[in-house]
Protein backbone atom coordinates (compact mmCIF):
# COMPACT_ATOMS: atom_id res chain seq x y z
CA UNK A 1 0.00 0.00 0.00
CA UNK A 2 1.05 3.34 -0.75
CA UNK A 3 2.10 6.67 1.84
CA UNK A 4 -0.82 8.92 2.48
CA UNK A 5 1.12 11.45 0.42
CA UNK A 6 1.23 9.32 -2.57
CA UNK A 7 -2.67 8.23 -2.30
CA UNK A 8 -3.28 11.93 -2.26
CA UNK A 9 -1.62 12.29 -5.47
CA UNK A 10 -3.07 9.32 -6.64
CA UNK A 11 -6.52 11.04 -5.94
CA UNK A 12 -5.59 14.59 -7.14
CA UNK A 13 -4.76 12.86 -10.79
CA UNK A 14 -8.09 10.89 -11.14
CA UNK A 15 -10.13 14.21 -9.69
CA UNK A 16 -8.94 17.21 -11.24
CA UNK A 17 -11.19 18.62 -13.61
CA UNK A 18 -11.38 22.61 -15.47
CA UNK A 19 -13.78 24.30 -14.24
CA UNK A 20 -14.74 27.81 -14.62
CA UNK A 21 -16.25 28.06 -11.59
CA UNK A 22 -12.58 27.02 -9.75
CA UNK A 23 -9.75 29.09 -9.88
CA UNK A 24 -7.69 27.01 -7.81
CA UNK A 25 -8.36 23.02 -7.57
CA UNK A 26 -7.84 19.93 -5.78
CA UNK A 27 -4.32 20.05 -4.42
CA UNK A 28 -3.62 23.18 -2.37
CA UNK A 29 -4.79 23.81 1.82
CA UNK A 30 -7.86 25.40 0.14
CA UNK A 31 -9.38 25.15 -3.33
CA UNK A 32 -10.37 28.89 -4.33
CA UNK A 33 -13.73 29.78 -6.53
CA UNK A 34 -14.60 32.66 -8.79
CA UNK A 35 -16.89 34.66 -7.50
CA UNK A 36 -20.83 34.38 -8.40
CA UNK A 37 -23.63 37.12 -7.77
CA UNK A 38 -26.01 34.41 -7.33
CA UNK A 39 -27.07 32.85 -3.83
CA UNK A 40 -24.67 29.64 -2.46
CA UNK A 41 -26.16 26.81 -1.39
CA UNK A 42 -24.16 23.87 0.81
CA UNK A 43 -25.08 20.51 1.76
CA UNK A 44 -22.81 17.53 3.44
CA UNK A 45 -23.94 14.24 3.41
CA UNK A 46 -21.88 11.27 4.60
CA UNK A 47 -22.04 7.26 3.92
CA UNK A 48 -20.52 5.42 6.47
CA UNK A 49 -19.77 1.16 6.34
CA UNK A 50 -22.29 -0.81 8.05
CA UNK A 51 -25.19 2.15 8.36
CA UNK A 52 -25.57 3.66 4.74
CA UNK A 53 -23.99 0.47 2.34
CA UNK A 54 -22.72 -3.08 2.90
CA UNK A 55 -19.59 -4.21 0.95
CA UNK A 56 -20.11 -7.63 0.36
CA UNK A 57 -22.96 -6.77 -2.12
CA UNK A 58 -21.76 -3.45 -3.19
CA UNK A 59 -18.87 -2.45 -5.55
CA UNK A 60 -16.67 0.30 -4.57
CA UNK A 61 -17.53 1.98 -7.65
CA UNK A 62 -21.18 2.29 -6.88
CA UNK A 63 -20.51 2.85 -3.28
CA UNK A 64 -18.96 6.25 -4.20
CA UNK A 65 -21.30 7.03 -7.04
CA UNK A 66 -24.10 6.84 -4.70
CA UNK A 67 -22.23 9.08 -1.58
CA UNK A 68 -21.75 11.97 -4.28
CA UNK A 69 -25.56 11.78 -5.91
CA UNK A 70 -27.24 12.07 -2.24
CA UNK A 71 -25.42 14.97 -1.40
CA UNK A 72 -25.78 16.66 -4.83
CA UNK A 73 -29.53 15.67 -4.91
CA UNK A 74 -29.67 18.17 -1.97
CA UNK A 75 -28.63 21.15 -4.12
CA UNK A 76 -31.18 19.72 -6.60
CA UNK A 77 -33.93 19.98 -4.09
CA UNK A 78 -33.54 23.88 -3.23
CA UNK A 79 -33.45 24.68 -7.24
CA UNK A 80 -29.76 24.84 -7.94
CA UNK A 81 -27.06 24.19 -9.77
CA UNK A 82 -23.88 22.03 -8.26
CA UNK A 83 -20.25 23.70 -8.82
CA UNK A 84 -18.14 22.50 -6.88
CA UNK A 85 -17.62 19.56 -4.09
CA UNK A 86 -15.49 18.06 -1.39
CA UNK A 87 -14.49 14.57 -0.47
CA UNK A 88 -13.46 13.53 2.72
CA UNK A 89 -12.38 9.68 2.74
CA UNK A 90 -11.68 7.71 6.03
CA UNK A 91 -10.19 4.29 4.80
CA UNK A 92 -9.36 0.78 6.72
CA UNK A 93 -5.82 0.29 7.71
CA UNK A 94 -6.17 -2.67 4.79
CA UNK A 95 -7.77 -0.60 1.75
CA UNK A 96 -5.46 -1.25 -1.07
CA UNK A 97 -4.21 1.44 -3.59
CA UNK A 98 -6.67 -0.44 -6.02
CA UNK A 99 -9.57 -0.42 -4.07
CA UNK A 100 -8.86 3.61 -3.67
CA UNK A 101 -8.45 4.07 -7.29
CA UNK A 102 -12.03 2.06 -7.68
CA UNK A 103 -13.73 4.59 -5.07
CA UNK A 104 -12.47 7.70 -6.33
CA UNK A 105 -13.21 6.42 -9.98
CA UNK A 106 -17.39 6.22 -8.52
CA UNK A 107 -16.55 9.72 -7.10
CA UNK A 108 -15.21 11.12 -10.69
CA UNK A 109 -18.04 9.48 -12.37
CA UNK A 110 -20.50 10.65 -10.79
CA UNK A 111 -19.01 14.38 -10.37
CA UNK A 112 -18.75 14.64 -14.10
CA UNK A 113 -22.09 13.96 -14.46
CA UNK A 114 -23.20 16.38 -12.04
CA UNK A 115 -20.84 19.14 -13.38
CA UNK A 116 -19.97 19.35 -10.16
CA UNK A 117 -15.56 18.74 -10.13
CA UNK A 118 -14.04 17.73 -6.46
CA UNK A 119 -12.21 20.17 -5.46
CA UNK A 120 -10.45 19.06 -2.55
CA UNK A 121 -11.18 17.19 0.91
CA UNK A 122 -9.23 14.74 2.80
CA UNK A 123 -7.67 11.66 3.65
CA UNK A 124 -7.70 9.74 7.08
CA UNK A 125 -7.28 5.92 8.38
CA UNK A 126 -10.50 4.14 10.11
CA UNK A 127 -11.85 1.61 11.51
CA UNK A 128 -14.15 1.64 8.82
CA UNK A 129 -14.85 2.95 5.24
CA UNK A 130 -16.57 6.38 5.01
CA UNK A 131 -17.20 9.02 2.33
CA UNK A 132 -18.39 12.43 3.45
CA UNK A 133 -18.98 14.55 0.55
CA UNK A 134 -19.98 18.48 0.53
CA UNK A 135 -21.78 20.07 -1.95
CA UNK A 136 -21.81 23.61 -3.27
CA UNK A 137 -24.32 25.17 -5.29
CA UNK A 138 -25.87 28.06 -6.52
CA UNK A 139 -29.38 29.14 -7.26
CA UNK A 140 -29.93 30.84 -10.70
CA UNK A 141 -33.61 31.49 -10.25
CA UNK A 142 -34.31 31.58 -6.57
CA UNK A 143 -33.92 29.52 -3.68
CA UNK A 144 -36.64 27.04 -2.84
CA UNK A 145 -37.23 25.61 1.05
CA UNK A 146 -39.12 23.56 2.43
CA UNK A 147 -41.06 26.23 3.96
CA UNK A 148 -43.37 27.85 1.52
CA UNK A 149 -46.24 25.10 0.85
CA UNK A 150 -49.56 26.72 0.61
CA UNK A 151 -53.29 25.23 1.46
CA UNK A 152 -54.71 24.12 -1.55
CA UNK A 153 -51.16 23.07 -3.59
CA UNK A 154 -50.88 19.95 -5.63
CA UNK A 155 -48.12 17.72 -4.55
CA UNK A 156 -45.90 16.19 -6.94
CA UNK A 157 -42.71 14.04 -7.48
CA UNK A 158 -40.45 13.66 -10.22
CA UNK A 159 -39.49 10.06 -11.42
CA UNK A 160 -40.58 7.20 -10.28
CA UNK A 161 -40.39 5.91 -6.23
CA UNK A 162 -40.03 2.88 -4.51
CA UNK A 163 -37.05 1.21 -6.70
CA UNK A 164 -34.27 2.32 -4.42
CA UNK A 165 -35.98 0.14 -1.55
CA UNK A 166 -37.12 -2.29 -3.19
CA UNK A 167 -33.60 -3.08 -5.08
CA UNK A 168 -31.49 -3.20 -1.85
CA UNK A 169 -33.82 -5.52 -0.38
CA UNK A 170 -32.97 -7.68 -3.97
CA UNK A 171 -29.25 -7.29 -3.23
CA UNK A 172 -29.52 -8.10 0.44
CA UNK A 173 -31.47 -11.50 -0.89
CA UNK A 174 -28.76 -12.34 -3.20
CA UNK A 175 -31.21 -12.02 -6.44
CA UNK A 176 -29.22 -9.45 -8.68
CA UNK A 177 -28.61 -12.18 -11.76
CA UNK A 178 -32.04 -11.95 -12.40
CA UNK A 179 -32.10 -9.62 -15.64
CA UNK A 180 -35.66 -9.04 -15.24
CA UNK A 181 -34.63 -6.98 -12.28
CA UNK A 182 -31.37 -5.15 -12.96
CA UNK A 183 -33.76 -2.23 -13.76
CA UNK A 184 -35.01 -1.93 -10.00
CA UNK A 185 -31.75 -2.71 -8.86
CA UNK A 186 -29.63 -0.08 -10.65
CA UNK A 187 -32.45 2.65 -9.05
CA UNK A 188 -30.43 1.45 -5.71
CA UNK A 189 -27.13 1.40 -7.34
CA UNK A 190 -27.14 4.55 -9.49
CA UNK A 191 -29.29 6.87 -8.17
CA UNK A 192 -29.28 10.44 -10.14
CA UNK A 193 -29.84 13.88 -8.69
CA UNK A 194 -32.11 15.56 -10.19
CA UNK A 195 -30.41 18.41 -11.19
CA UNK A 196 -31.59 18.07 -14.46
CA UNK A 197 -34.70 19.23 -13.55
CA UNK A 198 -33.96 21.71 -10.98
CA UNK A 199 -33.94 25.09 -12.70
CA UNK A 200 -37.84 24.01 -14.02
CA UNK A 201 -38.38 23.31 -10.43
CA UNK A 202 -37.42 26.75 -9.45
CA UNK A 203 -40.09 28.47 -11.68
CA UNK A 204 -42.69 26.06 -10.08
CA UNK A 205 -42.20 25.05 -6.72
CA UNK A 206 -43.61 27.10 -3.19
CA UNK A 207 -41.69 24.20 -1.23
CA UNK A 208 -39.52 21.17 -1.89
CA UNK A 209 -37.20 18.49 -0.62
CA UNK A 210 -35.49 15.15 -2.10
CA UNK A 211 -36.90 11.70 -1.14
CA UNK A 212 -34.08 10.52 0.74
CA UNK A 213 -35.77 8.86 3.76
CA UNK A 214 -39.52 7.84 2.28
CA UNK A 215 -41.71 9.81 0.43
CA UNK A 216 -43.98 10.15 3.73
CA UNK A 217 -41.48 11.01 5.97
CA UNK A 218 -39.62 13.56 3.99
CA UNK A 219 -42.89 15.27 3.10
CA UNK A 220 -43.69 15.42 7.13
CA UNK A 221 -40.54 17.45 7.34
CA UNK A 222 -41.70 19.74 4.21
CA UNK A 223 -45.40 20.07 5.97
CA UNK A 224 -43.72 20.68 9.41
CA UNK A 225 -41.54 23.71 7.93
CA UNK A 226 -45.02 24.62 5.79
CA UNK A 227 -47.62 24.47 8.82
CA UNK A 228 -49.65 22.70 6.31
CA UNK A 229 -50.69 19.35 6.05
CA UNK A 230 -50.87 16.68 3.32
CA UNK A 231 -53.20 14.02 1.67
CA UNK A 232 -51.81 11.61 -0.74
CA UNK A 233 -53.45 9.21 -3.32
CA UNK A 234 -51.54 5.68 -3.04
CA UNK A 235 -53.10 5.29 -6.57
CA UNK A 236 -51.20 8.11 -7.99
CA UNK A 237 -48.16 6.96 -7.23
CA UNK A 238 -45.94 7.04 -9.46
CA UNK A 239 -43.58 3.47 -9.82
CA UNK A 240 -41.70 1.51 -12.67
CA UNK A 241 -43.47 -1.09 -14.58
CA UNK A 242 -40.97 -3.68 -13.33
CA UNK A 243 -41.89 -2.75 -9.47
CA UNK A 244 -45.03 -5.13 -9.11
CA UNK A 245 -43.57 -8.14 -10.46
CA UNK A 246 -40.08 -7.85 -8.63
CA UNK A 247 -42.04 -6.98 -5.35
CA UNK A 248 -44.16 -10.04 -5.36
CA UNK A 249 -41.21 -12.30 -5.36
CA UNK A 250 -40.38 -11.06 -2.40
CA UNK A 251 -43.63 -10.85 -0.88
CA UNK A 252 -43.46 -6.83 -0.66
CA UNK A 253 -46.16 -4.83 -1.03
CA UNK A 254 -45.09 -2.03 -4.25
CA UNK A 255 -47.21 1.14 -2.38
CA UNK A 256 -45.82 0.31 0.55
CA UNK A 257 -42.17 0.85 -1.15
CA UNK A 258 -43.26 3.74 -2.86
CA UNK A 259 -44.98 5.43 0.32
CA UNK A 260 -42.24 4.35 3.04
CA UNK A 261 -38.60 3.26 0.86
CA UNK A 262 -35.94 5.95 0.68
CA UNK A 263 -33.13 6.60 -1.82
CA UNK A 264 -34.89 7.47 -4.66
CA UNK A 265 -33.07 11.04 -4.47
CA UNK A 266 -36.37 12.39 -6.73
CA UNK A 267 -37.68 15.45 -5.82
CA UNK A 268 -41.22 15.89 -4.13
CA UNK A 269 -42.86 19.83 -4.22
CA UNK A 270 -45.92 21.47 -4.15
CA UNK A 271 -46.95 23.95 -6.63
CA UNK A 272 -49.95 25.43 -8.26
CA UNK A 273 -51.68 22.25 -10.13
CA UNK A 274 -51.97 24.25 -13.36
CA UNK A 275 -48.34 25.92 -13.68
CA UNK A 276 -46.68 22.08 -13.62
CA UNK A 277 -46.40 20.47 -16.72
CA UNK A 278 -46.76 16.43 -17.01
CA UNK A 279 -43.21 15.90 -18.41
CA UNK A 280 -41.58 17.05 -15.12
CA UNK A 281 -43.62 15.86 -12.33
CA UNK A 282 -46.43 13.81 -11.43
CA UNK A 283 -49.11 14.81 -9.03
CA UNK A 284 -49.79 12.59 -6.26
CA UNK A 285 -51.96 14.73 -3.72
CA UNK A 286 -52.81 17.89 -2.37
CA UNK A 287 -52.19 20.26 0.29
CA UNK A 288 -54.47 20.26 3.36
CA UNK A 289 -55.01 22.13 7.03
CA UNK A 290 -52.17 21.14 9.26
CA UNK A 291 -54.66 19.47 11.40
CA UNK A 292 -54.89 16.85 8.98
CA UNK A 293 -51.28 15.42 9.25
CA UNK A 294 -49.89 13.60 6.16
CA UNK A 295 -52.68 11.15 5.44
CA UNK A 296 -52.74 8.61 2.59
CA UNK A 297 -55.87 6.92 0.57
CA UNK A 298 -56.49 4.26 -1.51
CA UNK A 299 -58.75 4.64 -4.47
CA UNK A 300 -61.70 4.20 -2.68
CA UNK A 301 -60.82 7.13 0.21
CA UNK A 302 -59.76 4.87 2.44
CA UNK A 303 -56.65 5.53 4.95
CA UNK A 304 -53.51 3.26 3.88
CA UNK A 305 -51.51 2.62 7.10
CA UNK A 306 -47.88 3.73 6.48
CA UNK A 307 -44.17 3.77 8.38
CA UNK A 308 -42.36 6.80 9.03
CA UNK A 309 -39.72 6.09 6.68
CA UNK A 310 -35.66 5.65 7.76
CA UNK A 311 -34.53 7.04 10.86
CA UNK A 312 -30.88 7.03 12.20
CA UNK A 313 -31.53 7.09 15.30
CA UNK A 314 -35.30 4.98 15.79
CA UNK A 315 -34.94 2.12 18.62
CA UNK A 316 -34.65 -1.09 16.52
Amino acid sequence: MSSEFKRITQIEALLRRPSDAVRLGIGDDCAVLAPSALPSVWTVDAAVEGVHFARHFMELEDIAYRAFMAAASDVAAMGGRATAALSALALPQSFSDHELRRLVTGLARAADECGCPIVGGNLARANELSLTTTVLGECPARIISRAGAKVGDGIFVTGTLGGAALGLRLLQRGMPSERAFEPIIQRFLAPRARLDVALALAEVAHAAIDVSDGLVQDLSHLCHASGVGARIDAAALPVLEELAEAAGTLWLDPIALALEGGEDYELLFTAERKRVPSSLARCIGSVVAIDDGVTVLDAQGKLVRTGNGFDHFAES
